[in-house]
């Protein structure tokens, strides 16, 4: 996720970062250019047609199809951020429900005779938090799940589900202290709801990434978008003249960058620049409950 500040102005209108949609649509901003410059040569230079054309009157229709495109495009953001806002709210939920376990373990756990158990949850809690990144990333590396003498990496099934797994080792713990009398019956209640949060968590998150938005949407989308952007120089060259060549370019760019950036947000768990920091969240986690189960 790209760290800035909101109020800048001038540093953004001309920076152009990788993520920024002029690098993506960079190849079809060419093709639509180059199509626009052929039409407006023939029209003009070519077949010398004028102004008593009836194709300049495509440009009415263009008038009357640019509200529903942007009822469309409004839609489709605000789609993408409701699940890229979702996203970011499980993770703070996360963070919280991590924090909260670890307070509750520190003092459950008091002294040096459950020192074993305190360095278990620990290295859990946040291996969850590393895990889920991973999980959510479909990805997997060993070097970010911490180990130490009570929880051993090969503990874990690679192939399997991880975070579940982590998941099940913290609630067995906690159980099987309950069992030997360190936790009372209360002690596990009070600490239930941490326990079950992560794999409801673990759900949210699975859902926002394996759900996206319906194919048949996003393809009229397109269609519409690049049907609209094609047929527009038809209904401008006569008034505009090769001047329509930026102007549907912009026109373009303009459509086509808020629909690659609803592609990239209703996604983010991923790598892209504008997806959530959840390498970042997870070392907060880390540090957080280091700080309060002891280093």
């Amino acid at each position: 996720m790209i760290d800035y500040n909101p109020k800048e102005w001038l540093r953004y209108i001309f920076f152009f970062p990788k993520a920024d949609t002029v690098r993506k649509l960079g190849p079809l901003l060419i093709a639509i250019g180059i199509y626009t410059t052929l039409l407006a040569y023939l029209f003009i230079d070519y077949w010398k047609i004028g102004q008593d054309t009836d194709l300049k009157n495509i440009s009415l229709i263009h008038s009357l199809l640019g509200f529903v495109i942007s009822l469309l495009l409004v839609f489709r953001t605000n789609t993408a951020y409701d699940r890229w806002w979702e996203g970011r709210k499980q993770w703070g939920t996360l963070v919280n429900i991590s924090r909260n376990l670890a307070l509750k373990m520190n003092a459950f756990l008091a002294g040096e005779a459950h020192a074993p158990d305190r360095a278990f949850f620990k290295v859990m809690i946040p291996n969850f938090a590393f895990a889920l990144k991973n999980h959510l990333r479909k990805s997997y590396r060993p070097a970010e799940i911490e180990e130490n003498a009570v929880f051993q990496r090969d503990q874990l099934d690679l192939s399997g589900h991880v975070p579940l797994q982590i998941s099940s080792l913290m609630f067995n713990r906690a159980l099987a202290l309950q069992k030997k009398g360190v936790l009372l019956p209360e002690h596990l209640l009070a600490i239930n709801y941490e326990l079950d949060a992560f794999m409801n968590i673990c759900g949210a998150c699975e859902r926002i990434r394996n759900t996206p938005i319906p194919f048949s949407y996003s393809s009229f989308l397109k269609k519409f978008i690049f049907t609209y952007c094609v047929s527009m120089p038809l209904g401008y060259i006569f008034s505009l003249h090769y001047l329509v060549i930026p102007f549907v370019i912009f026109v373009f760019y303009i459509l086509g960058s808020l629909e690659v950036i609803a592609e990239e947000i209703e996604d983010p768990f991923g790598n892209d620049a504008n997806d959530l920091p959840t390498e970042t969240i997870s070392k907060n986690i880390k540090i957080s409950v280091q700080q309060v189960l002891g280093e």
